[in-house]
């Protein structure tokens, strides 16, 4: 199962956010190499099922329809009005696996509007499962997963018994490409299923409020100083020294 994150403009709407109306939604690169993977262990026949879930707003339906273009079998929508933070957008598709009683939930391993690392983790922790992040190859062996992960060092092999919580890097492998005719095609075919925060017994109210979005100040322009006696004086007078 893998959780599908939206990808909007970087365009402020007010002074708490940027804009999305009238913005394409398409699934966040990270989150195309889960569907991927999760696709390609079903292929080998070591998953029974590939549910694409997605926590958002209607138009996240959008990024399930890729999911089942690329070969995913059926499709949940936490529908919400609002973007979710990494706790609670942790806390929805971890109940969803919860529900779905899945061995291996597979995120993207950040999202891109915002740039959060941490909603795979808060997933991991809502269920309470091992997680191993930053995954560049995961492997099935019976009832553990081993999956081998960047660090700042180099390389780190885990092996993690399931159920299992994994966020994909970009190395892992090279998403299919879903073409727009398929994407109707399994969109008609394939089965999504609309469902509350409610119906999953949590609650996705963000305990965190934006209060400001600030543009950077505007960069003056530099003054040339012909000789270090000029320069000196001219931080003297600015009062830098």
């Amino acid at each position: 199962m893998a959780e599908l994150r939206m990808l909007v403009a970087v365009k402020r709407a007010d002074r708490t956010g940027v804009a999305t109306n009238g913005v394409k939604q398409s699934m966040n690169p990270f989150c195309e190499i889960a569907v991927e993977e999760s696709v390609r262990l079903q292929e080998k026949q070591l998953l029974k099922e590939v549910i694409a879930v997605s926590c958002g707003p209607a138009q996240c339906q959008e990024t399930i329809h890729a999911a089942l273009a690329m070969g995913a079998d059926r499709g949940i929508h936490v529908e919400v009005s609002r973007k979710l933070g990494s706790l609670a957008g942790g806390s929805g598709p971890g109940q969803a696996g919860r529900e779905e009683k899945v061995d291996l939930v597979l995120l993207g391993k950040q999202v891109i509007d915002d740039d959060c690392h941490q909603t795979g983790q808060m997933t991991a922790g809502f269920l309470d499962w091992p997680q191993g992040t930053f995954a560049s190859q995961v492997t099935l062996e019976g009832d553990k997963l081993k999956v081998e992960r960047e660090i700042v060092r180099g390389l780190e092999t885990l092996l993690l018994k399931l159920p299992v919580m994994v966020t994909a890097d970009l190395r892992l492998n090279e998403p299919r490409y879903a073409t727009l005719p398929n994407i109707m095609k399994k969109a008609k075919k394939k089965k999504i299923e609309v469902i509350k925060p409610g119906d999953l017994g949590v609650d996705l109210t963000s305990k965190l409020s934006v209060i400001s979005v600030e543009d950077p100040p505007q960069r003056t322009t530099g003054v040339k100083a012909e000789t270090t006696e000029d320069l000196v004086a001219r931080l003297r007078e600015i009062g830098r020294i």
